[in-house]
């Protein structure tokens, strides 16, 4: 098979170490540049710096590339870049959209629609991970739509961009649930261990030792999410960018309740943290991590939002 031209739409905390580790791929062996269209071109300069291409507007993207990923942070803007694409009128037919946000279910399955009403082929392929992991390559992938086109994709994902890719058949909108299943279970692990530690500061043991549990009885991610806490990521510098957005994060979560809902699924835990989330960001704005659940925690028990190694207003 002859190399495909790639192109990549969307360099935000996630899309720009995505791209890089793909363009790094590329260039190693030999194989067509990235070409890569982002709002703000400035993004793209560690890219450019790699060898990637810049295109100077979409439609040229559309034009040169066989296959486009693309990474947004919400519904809304996937959305608005597909009614943008059916717009202007490209030629796309059996070109390969790859889209690897977390959006709604009804959301992926729409732009699937129109993607291929198009001509042109649309898989759906969120990650699991944050942009520390994106950074190294480890993400994991789910993966759902045609699979001819899901297996072409996956050379350009496994070992590269991601170190395992999860199938979810043919139906686009089946990685999009298996994502939002995947955030309950984060969103849930960050709430546990808040929990667990506003327990050990409140009772004297201390936070040291339960990170030390945390991280040996439940594992790196869970060590991780303890991290967030007590080296003061939770709630960052308000001259910094948080590596997983509490807004990002709540969304995530009302996708989940809102399916949930649906089916007639309870989700307890989930709306605890949800409103939890919801209650740090009315205290102390956008500038929070997603696991900025623990600064309510605290004030719950009595202690401050911030702790010792957070910013502290």
């Amino acid at each position: 098979m002859a190399d495909l031209r790639i192109g990549w739409y969307g360099l935000g905390s996630m899309g720009l170490p995505m791209a890089t580790n793909l363009q790094r791929h590329l260039f190693k062996n030999a194989q067509p540049s990235l070409t890569y269209y982002n709002p703000t071109m400035t993004s793209g300069q560690p890219l450019k710096k790699l060898g990637a291409i810049p295109a100077t507007s979409l439609r040229e993207l559309l034009v040169e590339c066989d296959m486009i990923f693309t990474m947004f942070a919400n519904d809304s803007v996937l959305m608005e870049t597909v009614e943008s694409i059916a717009k202007l009128a490209v030629a796309i037919t059996n070109k390969i959209f790859v889209d690897c946000s977390t959006v709604h279910p009804d959301t992926t399955e729409s732009v699937s629609r129109t993607i291929s009403g198009l001509g042109a082929i649309f898989l759906s392929a969120p990650v699991f991970g944050g942009p520390a992991i994106a950074a190294t390559g480890q993400l994991v992938f789910a993966i759902g739509g045609p699979g001819p086109a899901a297996a072409i994709t996956r050379r350009y994902i496994q070992d590269v961009i991601g170190r395992m890719v999860i199938e979810c058949g043919e139906e686009a909108r089946n990685a999009s649930l298996l994502k939002i299943g995947g955030n309950i279970i984060t969103l849930n692990l960050m709430e546990a261990v808040g929990e667990a530690q506003v327990f050990a500061e409140q009772t004297g043991l201390g936070t040291a030792a339960m990170e030390q549990l945390i991280t040996e009885s439940f594992g790196g991610v869970a060590g991780g999410y303890s991290k967030r806490l007590t080296s003061g990521i939770y709630a960052p510098a308000l001259d910094t960018r948080p590596g997983f957005g509490v807004s990002l994060a709540i969304k995530d979560a009302e996708h989940a309740l809102s399916l949930a809902s649906d089916f007639q699924v309870s989700l307890p835990s989930l709306e605890i943290a949800h409103n939890n989330m919801r209650a740090s960001r009315d205290y102390a704005g956008e500038c929070l991590d997603s696991s900025s659940m623990y600064g309510t925690l605290r004030v719950n028990a009595g202690l401050p939002f911030w702790n010792g190694t957070s910013r502290q207003g």
